[in-house]
């Protein structure tokens, strides 16, 4: 519950954050410009609000609504989410937005994904800058990497390290690494201390490589026991620090990530069970393992079965506690180009990623509330709150530039139009394409959320 509360604390204040400074765009160009701010929102208010007032001799009111689903700007003479057709009736005032040339609506309309830009290039600055850069390069992780069967088919070999590729070289092992790897003509490896080049299609398929299991590539792990869990199987079996297993049911396995798949094993005969007798066979284990001592032992355990899955009660070595971290620290000043590139590569890799939103795979990779809360760290953690607010920017900021009515892409499309045609779309028309949109958003939040709700039932 304590998990849950630090994360969900995390993600409210990161949104709330996000929210008010990307209204506060809207609300800067449109004072600039002369244009009533009839509201200032942070969460929504449908039939109620938690807090309001009204500053005496403004024209806006500020509130605190209920539901924090994000946040609004009224400004006056807009069809935006607020629906206030009986307004548009009226005659066009000047201080209202439709009274304005179509380029400083333009520019009203920008003004909150312009902020949630420069936000997170901002923030992503003030990290490099507050506490520089750590890494471990790939170069460095001196075990390698571990294959799937299709990644060997194009020549990959376990323990091969990755160096680049023909689209630059490879910082660290994270999501750019598959992204890189997916799009490559080639890639260069070291393989037994030795340089080697292969070739690859171009045209991998990213997400595919991602979710399979085991994945394309993931981390060459050595299986070393660091600690032993209490009451656990491996408790009971006497295992301790520094022990090794060395098969588990007749199956030799020589790095943490094949144990990981021979457990998985397990639980696939473990699924098909269909009596306790069933049930206690296949988690019944024949393992082998050699004892820091250098003696060798071979027993039978019973293994645990949880809803996380079936467990064996230790923790390995952490590999990359073995390995060189590369520290780089920025100035003041040298801390904004960098932080710049940084953002910039962050917004190109979302950006390139949408394509698989529109396959069947991406579909139901969609999160709602409970992914997002979910990358939050289950400790307070300023360093990974920061990068994750900066992360979310981006995706608040290309998300709502989206061509989509409702948002302020929709708005700045209809706009471009005006100002190529010189012909303006009429109220009814935009009132339309406002239901719309905002349809299409509601349809998009309840499949998000439901993927939440699936996966946290394993159904997903």
């Amino acid at each position: 519950m304590e998990v849950f509360l630090i994360k969900a604390l995390q993600l409210m204040l990161s949104l709330s954050i996000l929210v008010l400074l990307h209204e506060g765009g809207h609300f800067f160009f449109s004072k600039l410009f002369g244009v009533r701010v009839e509201k200032f929102y942070l969460f929504f208010d449908p039939w109620f609000h938690l807090f309001e007032f009204k500053p005496k001799n403004s024209d806006t009111t500020y509130g605190l609504g209920w539901l924090p689903l994000g946040g609004y700007c009224k400004i006056s003479g807009m069809i935006d989410e607020s629906f206030d057709t009986e307004q548009m009736k009226q005659p066009e005032q000047p201080y209202e937005f439709r009274s304005k040339p179509a380029w400083q609506r333009l520019l009203i309309m920008i003004g909150g994904v312009l902020v949630n830009f420069v936000l997170a290039l901002f923030i992503y600055s003030m990290i490099l800058f507050h506490w520089g850069d750590n890494y471990v390069a790939t170069r460095d992780m001196s075990y390698g990497m571990k294959f799937n069967t299709e990644a060997k088919a194009l020549g990959f070999q376990d323990k091969d390290i990755l160096v680049s590729t023909d689209l630059g070289e490879f910082k660290t092992f994270d999501g750019d690494l598959y992204r890189n790897l997916s799009e490559a003509k080639q890639v260069n490896i070291i393989r037994q201390g030795k340089p080697v080049t292969l070739n690859l299609p171009g045209d991998l398929d990213m997400l595919s490589m991602i979710k399979s299991s085991p994945r394309f590539v993931d981390l060459y792990v050595p299986l070393q026991i660091d600690s032993v869990m209490k009451d656990s199987p491996a408790s009971k079996l006497g295992l301790a620090k520094g022990d090794k297993i060395l098969a588990i049911n007749n199956k030799k396995v020589v790095s943490f990530n094949e144990f990981q798949i021979e457990l998985g094993r397990v639980e696939d005969v473990l699924a098909s069970a269909e009596t306790p007798q069933d049930s206690a066979r296949a988690l019944t284990a024949q393992v082998t393992y050699l004892k820091a001592s250098g003696d060798t032992v071979k027993s039978s355990v019973l293994l645990k079965s949880t809803e996380e899955g079936v467990k064996f009660g230790f923790y390995n070595h952490p590999v990359m506690l073995d390995y060189k971290i590369t520290h780089v620290n920025y100035g003041f000043f040298e801390s904004f180009p960098a932080g710049i590139k940084y953002g910039w590569n962050v917004l190109a890799g979302y950006v390139g990623d949408m394509k698989y939103v529109f396959s069947k795979e991406g579909a139901k990779s969609l999160g709602g509330f409970g992914a997002l809360g979910s990358l939050f760290p289950s400790v307070w953690d300023w360093h990974a709150f920061w990068l994750m607010t900066a992360f979310l920017s981006i995706i608040l900021a290309f998300m709502n530039i989206l061509p989509i009515p409702a948002l302020d892409g929709g708005h700045v499309f209809f706009l471009l139009y005006e100002i190529i045609t010189g012909r303006k779309p009429g109220d009814k028309f935009m009132e339309r394409a406002e239901y719309i949109g905002f349809g299409i958003l509601i349809l998009l939040l309840v499949v998000a959320n439901l993927n939440d709700v699936l996966r946290l039932f394993g159904i997903l």
